[in-house]
């Protein structure tokens, strides 16, 4: 039996990817299945679908910015997310941070480089898109930001970068957290209940049909 293909799409840039990458592990634990996790660019998502981030887009309209706020407060005491902490350099361009992500893949460091990231973004937030603040916070994450990011700048990392992206909207993303089970798509943080209810009915079936061809 195969398994369930699940795909968390994000941009460090995003605090609701921040938050949403805090519930993965537990949905990995309870229903067995690992994440790919797929570093996409958001800017270029937004310039491919002709979308806004929500500062855009929210200006002007009164009471809508306050409620989703209030909405993130509750996820994060529904979830208690205690580390969180709001970047006040906000919004940070993640170009060289998403490039390092697909680097630190090829290199097969990914998981302490994602930590890392997030948690100079989002738990102990820094201006990560000036390189010397980015290089002395990686490195005292011990990553080896200068090795890394000479690799971030090879032409291999950037194309990959951008045929994630490009693949991600062609797909139906808009934006990031994007999630996708196997070809369904879900957007949000708030959908990470459906995105757990849909791996563990594909897994359902999937079990079912492996026991009626042993049958």
């Amino acid at each position: 039996m195969e398994p369930v293909k699940a795909q968390f799409l994000f941009d460090f840039g995003s605090p609701n990817a921040y938050l949403a990458g805090r519930l993965i592990p537990e949905i990995e634990r309870r229903t067995g299945v690992k994440f790919e996790y797929v570093p996409i660019l958001l800017g270029g998502i937004f310039k491919l679908t002709n979308n806004r981030s929500p500062a855009e887009s929210l200006a002007g309209i009164k009471n809508k910015r306050e409620f989703m706020e209030l909405e993130t407060q509750r996820f994060i005491r529904r979830h208690n997310i205690t580390p969180f902490r709001k970047n006040p350099f906000f919004p940070v361009n993640t170009l060289q941070l998403m490039r390092g992500a697909v680097a630190a893949q090829l290199e097969g460091v990914f998981e302490p480089y994602f930590r890392a990231a997030y948690h100079h973004m989002w738990e102990e937030p820094k201006k990560m898109d000036d390189p010397q603040i980015a290089r002395a916070a990686f490195m005292s994450s011990n990553i080896d930001f200068d090795r890394l990011f000479a690799r971030a700048q090879q032409p291999d990392v950037k194309g990959r970068l951008l045929e994630l992206t490009q693949d991600a909207v062609a797909r139906g993303a808009f934006g990031s957290p994007t999630f996708f089970v196997e070809t369904e798509m879900y957007y949000g943080k708030d959908q990470l209940r459906d995105v757990e209810e849909a791996i563990v009915d594909k897994n359902a079936a999937a079990q079912g049909q492996q026991q009626t061809l042993r049958a």
